[in-house]
């Protein structure tokens, strides 16, 4: 039965990338699979040639907010994580859970009233009206992970490193930060996943290819021509999903180990 339930599972979730990959491959998709079809790689090759689409763009703009972004926010909760699970200050313990209680506010909620900040500052359709929230957005997750991996150290890592004549950010380069880099990691790239995928900010605060990403560029593919190309639209997403495969495949092992560590406070 746990066998049969597994299976059950990967087909229910690989099911629709198979579908994408198959409409990508057809030039005129068919949804009912009647008659004969004739694969090929146009509508990979229109996505990436044709500039009226502008998907390089679209993906060099999501690579680049999604990489400032991810580590912005792991470089900031790696000294808040830190000072959280080490040092003894007042707040330290209603500090983290207000940040966690905060970042349970929709973003739909706040959508306006940043939209009106940004267009005053002229910021919009730049990528700083894009990373400044996505940096609020994602510490708060970000933290919990390297606190919770922090908090698996042992203390007397530290104690030792101050009987050296080690400073406290000696401690924290040389010592504590090299031990916890699998879940620093693992928060890096949680983060860069949900930078990449989000959608509501982006095409707010951005109006055209210039800061526009993925989901939102995709999103607009029918605006641009006029139809809803179904091939080009699974095409763009195939490719925009390989860099969140890659990373996860090449580095799960990192991942898991620092999720599973630092998901269980000591």
């Amino acid at each position: 039965m746990v066998r049969t339930g597994i299976c059950i599972l990967v087909l229910f979730t690989l099911l629709p990338v198979v579908w994408m990959l198959w409409i990508s491959l057809v030039p005129q998709p068919d949804f009912l699979f009647t008659g004969e079809t004739a694969y090929s790689l146009d509508n990979y090759k229109n996505i990436l040639t044709s500039k009226s689409l502008h998907f390089i763009d679209y993906l060099r703009n999501s690579l680049i907010i999604s990489i400032v972004a991810a580590g912005m926010v792991t470089f900031l909760s790696s000294f808040a994580g830190y000072a959280v699970s080490r040092m003894r200050f007042p707040g330290n313990i209603a500090m983290p859970l207000a940040i966690l209680a905060l970042s349970m506010f929709p973003p739909i909620s706040i959508v306006g009233y940043l939209y009106r900040v940004f267009a005053s500052m002229g910021m919009l359709n730049t990528y700083g009206a894009l990373i400044l929230p996505y940096i609020a957005l994602a510490v708060p997750l970000s933290l919990w992970i390297i606190m919770s991996y922090f908090a698996q150290i042992p203390r007397d890592l530290d104690k030792a490193g101050f009987v050296d004549g080690a400073g406290r950010y000696r401690v924290l380069f040389k010592i504590i930060l090299p031990i916890a880099l699998p879940g620093i990691f693992s928060a890096f790239l949680l983060v860069f996943i949900a930078c990449f995928n989000e959608f509501l900010f982006a095409l707010m605060f951005t109006v055209d290819f210039r800061a526009q990403t993925v989901p939102v560029g995709i999103a607009l593919f029918e605006g641009l021509h006029g139809e809803i190309p179904w091939g080009n639209i699974m095409a763009a997403s195939a490719v925009a999903s390989i860099p969140l495969i890659a990373l996860t495949l090449l580095f799960q092992k990192y991942v898991i180990h620092g999720l599973m560590t630092g998901s269980v406070r000591g």
